[in-house]
């Protein structure tokens, strides 16, 4: 925030030639969100219109793109300059590798590579979000589930993680954005008629979790992150048994699978068989036993899961089968399995449910509330 500040008052110190607009910063507020668009890459190319940069060396440039800018280190590197931290900005929108974005973004040098933030209106950010997690096809009921569980799931966050440099990831390890290149006017439409709405238990706003496709049944919340949440205990859901993600097949040679299990930390020795243990009461396995040349190992399915791939084994709610040197499996659902199915709220809304009925079902004793009104610690 501070820094924000300073990029405002140089802003206002500096005299641009004629055929540069002035850029009018967004207001500072509570509705501006952080979302990390890049981690780790070597170099980003920038482009847009009227591209205003300011680098923590303190002083501002107007840039004509597009331009690069690359990790060094600890450094980024811009036409001969060396700096920590850019701050970039235009006066429409910012493309980032070829992606289009709203408001500012700012590049941080890390160890690891460069670090890219986008921060914009929360508002703003909603609809670049809903096209990137189901489709503004869908009935219009549901893209206002979608805008309501979103925007609750980004203002927990925000809270959460206050202190840190960004609020979400914008992959599926928060939600999924890909910026402004996918809006549509029924995205935004679903996004200004819920405006400001969050879902709430008890005064506070909720971990509003979601996923694909439940398979028939969400899944409690302890029994994928340990954390029991009276609003998150699974519910049956029959709808969760249509759409393209409800069943699905996979073959792995076992090479494949000891590789991710090695990559993710796991020490395991070469896989002869893989058994699944029991289930629990939602009918997701709780363990996954690995036969190997060491014995056998048991790992929590989620676990299990994560390591071979979220998008590889759909959700914990398979069974497999060893067939000379290949694991066969045959799974229900995509995800977690925790809090909304969108395949199923897209069924309900089809079916004449009305958005606060849909979202009343999958979240439980939660109510509606105008964020506008809560106060945050």
């Amino acid at each position: 925030m501070r820094l924000l500040i300073l990029f405002i008052a140089v802003l206002l110190s500096v005299t641009f030639p004629p055929e540069m607009p002035v850029l009018h910063a967004q207001p500072l507020s509570g509705n501006l969100i952080r979302v990390a668009i890049l981690k780790g890459a070597d170099s980003v190319t920038i482009d847009g219109t009227g591209v205003l940069a300011l680098p923590d060396t303190g002083a501002a440039m107007a840039l004509e793109p597009p331009f690069t800018v690359r990790s060094s280190g600890n450094r980024l590197l811009l036409n001969g300059l060396s700096c920590r931290t850019i701050r970039l900005s235009t006066p429409d929108r910012i493309k980032i590798n070829g992606k289009s974005y709203r408001g500012l973004v700012e590049l941080v040098a890390q160890g690891n590579g460069l670090l890219v933030i986008n921060e914009l209106p929360l508002e703003e950010y909603l609809v670049g979000v809903i096209n990137s997690e189901i489709s503004s096809t869908w009935p219009m009921e549901v893209i206002k589930v979608q805008a309501i569980i979103a925007r609750t799931y980004a203002v927990a966050k925000r809270q959460e993680r206050r202190t840190a440099l960004f609020h979400l990831e914008s992959t599926v390890l928060d939600q999924a954005y890909d910026g402004s290149d996918l809006e549509d006017s029924r995205a935004a439409r679903g996004v200004h008629e819920t405006e400001g709405q969050v879902l709430t238990y008890r005064g506070t706003v909720i971990q509003a979790f979601y996923h694909a496709n439940s398979g028939g049944k969400t899944e409690a919340s302890q029994n994928v992150w340990g954390m029991s949440l009276p609003y998150l205990q699974g519910v049956d859901c029959q709808y969760g048994a249509t759409g393209s993600s409800s069943t699905w097949e996979l073959s792995l040679p076992l090479s494949r699978i000891e590789n991710a299990l090695r990559a993710a930390g796991q020490k395991i020795g070469r896989i002869s068989d893989i058994k699944t243990g029991p289930r629990n009461n939602r009918d997701r396995l709780i363990n996954v036993l690995l036969v190997t040349d060491r014995g056998t190992v048991s790992m929590p399915a989620t676990r299990f899961r994560m390591a071979v791939g979220s998008t590889v084994v759909k959700s914990t709610n398979f069974t497999v089968r060893v067939d000379n040197g290949t694991a066969l499996f045959n799974g229900l659902g995509y995800g977690h399995g925790v809090g909304l199915c969108q395949w199923g709220a897209r069924q309900r809304a089809l079916d004449g449910f009305s958005y606060t009925e849909i979202l009343s079902y999958y979240y439980p004793g939660t109510k509606l509330s105008m964020l506008s009104e809560l106060r945050f610690k």
